[in-house]
This record gives structure tokens, C-alpha cells and sequence, in this order.
């Protein structure tokens, strides 16, 4: 029988880190370590050499940081590659940018950049590796197209947009705000599983980038047409009814809800009770199917559905159960998304 491993390159600056993350890797039965890289530079021949599945990238190193070693690693040998972040906001925007570059995942160092409580993520790390090797390298390199600003006919609308995506969603939710007009006459809430700290550097990117003005969700925030609001890591984002407006509330309590905190099925489950017919349901790239259920309540009502097409997804899991439902009134690549949300709204 063939050797069907994953075979995955380690880069990490500490020996320490390298010596748990093989450890780590070398106990499973699916996982090959094929190669360990001490910093960037190293990184970059090593891939070259061994041709990894694929890669571990620390994002702090010497010589050649992470991103930099990403960058040439996807101009010449393009591979899937998860980085390892530390959960600082500086860890977070880094992350963001590499997400953007074309890593797949990351997942975060707790506490400190060479800690015992690694072996605590060891699991994540396992699981985001197996789950890499579904994603088709294609998907990764996808160019950003330029987008031209959308015009807007009338100004007027009481609908409201929730948007769910996980891995990959940086990328994909790239092609759908910027675009955007100014005027566009309804809130955005944007469900995107990840750490705390991370969804406050997303939304700060977004919004550097595009015309809608773009924060992390905070309790009691007034949903506003042309705002987007992005839920906190960790917390479930509601809207109640409040004084004759809509009122963001954030929620700890609830348990994770398809093994996430902020889930997109908690978020549609709560505005499709407000806001019915009134209610579009954007779910992008992600595994698993946070949303399905989501979109079930949407259609429920008589809103509008969208999922983006397996052509622009880094994972088509999320989109792909909500069409197969049969809850998806439209199925279109992420840059095709602003335009038909314009058309609706």
C-alpha cells in the first residue's frame, strides 16, 4: 500500500516549540513530519526541497519573518499553510494579512510565544491540518479582481444583511463589503468564527478598506443602515427590539453553538424573528454547517438566501449545506455577491 500520510513541514524559531509540535504531530498515525525549519529563510528551501502537504508557519521568526516566508513560499511552491499566532492584537493583524496572502488557517499559541499549554491546542492543530488537505490549492490562489464601486437606485429599505463565514471568510468578506456603496440603505452584522482580539483586527481592516464604516459589535450599538457591525470573538451577537430600534446585545452565557462562539445560526435565529421577509442570509466559505439551520428560519419568514458558490470558497462545508438543503435562493462566487445584495436591498 502507498504512503498516504499528511506530510507537514514544522517552522518554528524555538526549539522548544519545534520539539512539541513533532512530538505532537509524529502521534499520529495520518501525519508525517517531513521537515523542520528553524526560521523563514529555511522555510523557503525546505518547502522548495520537500514538497510538504502541509506547512506550520510561526508568525514571528528571525531572518525571514512569517509573512515573508508565506509570500515566497506561495510564489514558488504554493501550499497549504497554517499559521501559529500568538493572541496579541498585533499577533491578530498579522494573522489577518496572512489570511489575505493565502494561508489557510491559523490557530493561536496560548499564553506567551513558547508555552507548556501548547499541548493544550495540540488537537485544533490536528484537526486544522486533516481539514487543510481538503482545500483545493486552486482556491487559495484566487487573485482579487478589482471591484467598481456599486451604484445605489433608492435609498430607502428596512432590510437587514447577516453574513456568516469561518475558514477563509477574511478573504471571501474582502470581495463583498469593500464594494459596497456608501449609501447602502441597510445594516450588515457579519458572523466570522474567531478568537477574541482577532474580530477586532478584522474590523478594523475592513474598514480601512471599504465605504461602509465597519466595528466590532458592542453591547446596546444601534444597528444603523450602512454600518457593519462584527460579532466579538466569544461572545453570540442578538438584536432585540428596543425603544422602537434595533439593539445589538452580546451573549456569553449560551453555550457554544455548533462547537462555535459567535455562531451565525444564534445571530439569523434572532433577526429573522424581527426582521422576517426583511431578512438576507449571506453564508461564505467555512466548515461544518453553521448556518444551515440559520438559513432554515430565514426562508421560514420568506427572506433571501445567499451562499457563495464552490468556485471563490477556501472550505465549501458551510455554503454546501445550505444548498444542499435547498435553503440557497442565489449561489455565487464571493465578487458576485455586493451586486446582487445591491439588487435586493
Amino acid at each position: 500500500m502507498e504512503n498516504t500520510k499528511i506530510k507537514v513541514m514544522i517552522v518554528d524559531d524555538s526549539p522548544f516549540m519545534r520539539m512539541i509540535l513533532k512530538d505532537l504531530l509524529d502521534q499520529q498515525p495520518d501525519i508525517q513530519v517531513v521537515a523542520v525549519a528553524k526560521d523563514g529563510m529555511e522555510a523557503v528551501e525546505l518547502a522548495l526541497k520537500y514538497k510538504p502537504d502541509v506547512i506550520t508557519m510561526d508568525v514571528e521568526m528571525p531572518k525571514l519573518n512569517g509573512i515573508e516566508a508565506l509570500k515566497e513560499i506561495m510564489k514558488r511552491s504554493p501550499t497549504r499553510v497554517i499559521m501559529v499566532s500568538s493572541l496579541t492584537e498585533e499577533g491578530a493583524e498579522i494573522t489577518l494579512l496572512a489570511l489575505e496572502l493565502g494561508a489557510v488557517d491559523f490557530v493561536t499559541k496560548p499564553s506567551g510565544s513558547v508555552s507548556m499549554d501548547f499541548r493544550k491546542i495540540g488537537p485544533e492543530l490536528v484537526e486544522k491540518i486533516r481539514s487543510a488537505m481538503k482545500i483545493d490549492l486552486s482556491h487559495i490562489l484566487l487573485k482579487k479582481k478589482p471591484v467598481a464601486g456599486l451604484k445605489l437606485k433608492s435609498m430607502v429599505s428596512s432590510k437587514i444583511v447577516v453574513i456568516g463565514s469561518s475558514t477563509g471568510g477574511p478573504r471571501s468578506l474582502d470581495l463583498v463589503i469593500p464594494p459596497l456603496p456608501k449609501e447602502f440603505p441597510a445594516p450588515i452584522l457579519i458572523v466570522q468564527h474567531m478568537p477574541p482580539g482577532f474580530t477586532k483586527s478584522l474590523a478594523q481592516r475592513l474598514d480601512r478598506i471599504s465605504n461602509l464604516s465597519v466595528k466590532e459589535a458592542e453591547e446596546g450599538d444601534e444597528i444603523k443602515p450602512g454600518w457593519v457591525y462584527i460579532a466579538p470573538g466569544d461572545y453570540h451577537m442578538g438584536i432585540k427590539h428596543q425603544d422602537r430600534k434595533s439593539i445589538i446585545y452580546l451573549d456569553k452565557r449560551t453555550e457554544k453553538i455548533n462547537n462555535v462562539r459567535p455562531s451565525v445560526d444564534y445571530t439569523l435565529d434572532k433577526v429573522a424573528e424581527i426582521y422576517k421577509e426583511k431578512t438576507i442570509a449571506v453564508i461564505l466559505t467555512g466548515m461544518g454547517r453553521d448556518g444551515a439551520k440559520g438559513a432554515f428560519k430565514v426562508k421560514f419568514f420568506k427572506g433571501n438566501v445567499i451562499a457563495e458558490s464552490q468556485e471563490t470558497c477556501v472550505v465549501y462545508g458551510m455554503p454546501k449545506a445550505v444548498v444542499d438543503e435547498g435553503y440557497a435562493d442565489f449561489v455565487l462566487p464571493a465578487d458576485k455577491i455586493p451586486e446582487k445584495l445591491v439588487e435586493i436591498v
